[in-house]
């Protein structure tokens, strides 16, 4: 049985790209977007559990987030869970909604969420790159193995390189447009 696998390969690198973009969205720009309340765990009911199972996030204007709780016991909790995030976010209780108001972002730490966009991109290939460095070993020991010719493996070898490049790409034009929209505000 062959170790080398396409689809697998394309699967673990797209996984990588879509966890960066996962990432980047909760990245704050300025502007309220409901993603950035995802990372949220409150603690509800005796358990630890994400804000999204407990309320409804909306974003009703460009400056506020507007949590909806379900249950109004969990009033408290989840403001607390809110303000413990570390996300720089003061939240206003009224009655069973909580808004958050969006403050603007200093220059200092846009250059720092920027910085921190390109952080996120380059962990992203160092996933994609191991991903094609497993390929690459899979190919070889195939080959070993005699399972594939010298030249399948050459020409299979170039297939790997041009995912990792079509991957790398995305990562970078997606760490790009985030830092981007970062730096324009």
């Amino acid at each position: 049985m062959a170790k080398y696998d396409k689809s697998d390969i394309e699967r673990r690198m797209k996984g990588a790209v879509d966890s960066l973009k996962s990432d980047l969205a909760g990245l704050r720009t300025g502007r309220a977007n409901t993603t950035l309340l995802d990372p949220v765990q409150v603690e509800v009911y005796g358990a630890m559990m994400p804000l999204s199972q407990v309320a409804t996030v909306s974003a009703p204007d460009p400056r506020m987030l507007s949590v909806q709780v379900w249950d109004k016991s969990n009033i408290n909790p989840v403001e607390k869970g809110i303000a413990h995030a570390g996300l720089g976010l003061n939240p206003m209780i009224d009655g069973q909604t909580i808004r958050l108001p969006i403050p603007d972002l200093t220059e200092e730490r846009r250059k720092e969420l920027a910085k921190l966009a390109g952080q996120y991109s380059e962990k992203a290939k160092i996933a994609i790159r191991n991903v094609r460095r497993d390929g690459m070993e899979a190919l070889k020991d195939d080959e070993k193995k005699k399972q594939i010719g010298e030249d399948d493996r050459k020409r299979l070898e170039e297939e790997v390189q041009k995912l990792t490049d079509k991957f790398v790409a995305e990562a970078d034009s997606a760490s790009e447009a985030k830092e981007k929209e970062i730096l324009s505000q």
